[in-house]
């Protein structure tokens, strides 16, 4: 049996940072991976999603100026879009990866890896046979999660797109029909749009990005219209079938009508890849998400030896939060291993609070929309005292300057009883950029009159934060 400080199961970006702080920290650790060093995040989700949706949105950038608009006047190169694509992810080959993690002095074993008891993982490779590791220190699950499917009848049986072959595709579909509302959804509509296919979305509730601030559905919502996408609200599919000649899928909806399409992308949620875990082997139930306190240790665990980080714990499934929670984590773990607690709150670099108060996220669509903190609706519901601030950024000298049809808004909830903003919303043009300042306001708790010194520049398009502060008033 091989023994390490540290067993990482998952190599993805929360196990590769975790692994990377318990080393630094003068503990040893193992990544043990079934697929691909890098994850999700680096082949099929973030990196992928975001290259094919950057060359519409730069093209519509160019275009929003008089005087390149009328240079641009070309569609976008489908082929060239998608072998830019390929250029950031390798076409899932993580031999980079996997020495960057060799460099790092971080061992590998490539397998499945599961618990078989307290601080033991057994990692079925390939060939079929079984390495047994065992953690001095701890075992991190860093498993992240996997698309669900919608109860559609017949959607196991077409070859059905979810996030992953929607981000790898080879080729343009001539017609995509989305089901599903959310971040992918609304994303991937987008991008395909933009390539030339003809999208349809069906959406069973009334509204895209539901748990947002209504303002960022709505400005996508018109977004996705303005590019040529047909969403339908209140329409369920129903039942979809593939024409095994054609290989062309037709749709069955909840009000009659039946749409033909080339691919059907479901994007309705994702679950917890703990299903082949061996949780029950320490008396921890299969296929659940893992609770975790502020430093990641799973509470339903006896004793301080197993931690989950990223999206398996479900704190905030968000790449950038996973590789938060995973620094605090390691921190945690060579707190411990040095016989000293990690006692969370303070602010201690264990104890991964923001991801409670302060998640930034970003869709990619076209326009843009960021939030960070809180809705209005959310802190209402959490009992503060709420006011609320919004300003037009189109109405912003900068964002004038920035693009001659800049549309966008801004929106603030602020606790009024400490004076702090505890949550942004952001729509247009490089609101994904924008959002960092909000996140500092909120992390830093910086009061609202302290605000006023922070000066933008000029013309700029963050000077909406001078015109937030002067609706709000002093």
């Amino acid at each position: 049996m091989d023994t390490y400080d540290v067993i990482v199961v998952g190599g993805g970006p929360a196990g590769e940072v975790v692994a990377e702080g318990a080393v630094r920290s003068g503990l040893s650790a193992v990544v043990v991976e079934a697929e691909a060093v890098g994850g999700e995040c680096s082949y099929r989700a973030c990196v992928p999603s975001k290259a094919l949706l950057r060359p519409g949105a730069a093209r519509a950038a160019a275009r929003s100026v008089e005087g390149t608009r009328q240079a641009v006047t070309a569609a976008l190169d489908p082929a060239r879009v998608l072998a830019r694509r390929d250029r950031f992810t390798g076409r899932g080959d993580d031999t980079g990866q996997a020495d960057w993690l060799e460099g790092a002095g971080i061992a590998l074993v490539r397998g499945h890896g599961r618990l078989a008891g307290e601080r033991r993982v057994d990692v079925t490779r390939a060939d079929g046979t079984v390495r047994a590791l065992r953690a001095r220190r701890a075992v991190v699950l860093c498993t992240g999660t996997e698309a669900t499917l919608p109860p559609v009848e017949g959607l196991d049986r077409i070859d059905v797109w979810t996030s992953r072959e929607a981000t790898t595709a080879d080729a343009v579909p001539e017609r995509l029909v989305v089901i599903g509302g959310g971040v992918v959804a609304c994303e991937m509509a987008t991008a395909w749009r933009s390539l030339g296919s003809r999208v349809t979305v069906l959406v069973r509730g009334q509204a895209l990005l539901g748990g947002w601030e209504p303002c960022a559905g709505e400005e996508v919502a018109r977004g996705l219209s303005d590019l040529g996408v047909s969403i339908r609200f209140g329409v369920s599919a129903v039942r979809v079938a593939r024409d095994a000649d054609t290989r062309t899928v037709s749709v069955s909806t909840d009000d009659g009508t039946v749409l033909d399409c080339d691919e059907v992308l479901a994007a309705v949620g994702r679950r917890p890849r703990t299903a082949d875990l061996g949780l029950a082997s320490v008396g921890l139930p299969a296929g659940d998400w893992l609770p975790v306190d502020d430093t990641c240790r799973v509470t339903a665990a006896e004793g301080e030896w197993l931690y989950a980080v990223g999206d398996v714990n479900h704190r905030a499934s968000l790449t950038h939060m996973a590789k938060y929670q995973a620094r605090a984590c390691a921190a945690a773990i060579a707190e411990r291993a040095a016989g000293r607690p990690a006692v969370t709150g303070g602010h201690q670099p264990w104890s991964a609070e923001a991801d409670r108060v302060a998640v930034p996220q970003a869709v990619f669509t076209r326009p843009e929309v960021a939030s960070v903190g809180l809705t209005e609706r959310a802190a209402r519901e959490a009992g503060l005292t709420v006011r609320t601030v919004e300003y037009r950024i189109d109405d912003v000298a900068g964002a004038a300057l920035h693009a001659d049809d800049y549309r966008g808004l801004a929106k603030l909830v602020v606790d009024e009883a400490r004076g702090l903003v505890v949550g942004c919303t952001l729509t247009g043009p490089m609101a994904s950029e924008l959002i960092h300042t909000a996140t500092v306001a909120i992390v830093g708790e910086v009061p609202m009159e302290r605000l006023w010194h922070a000066v933008p520049a000029f013309p700029t398009v963050s000077e909406v934060w001078l015109r937030l502060l002067e609706a709000y008033g002093r």
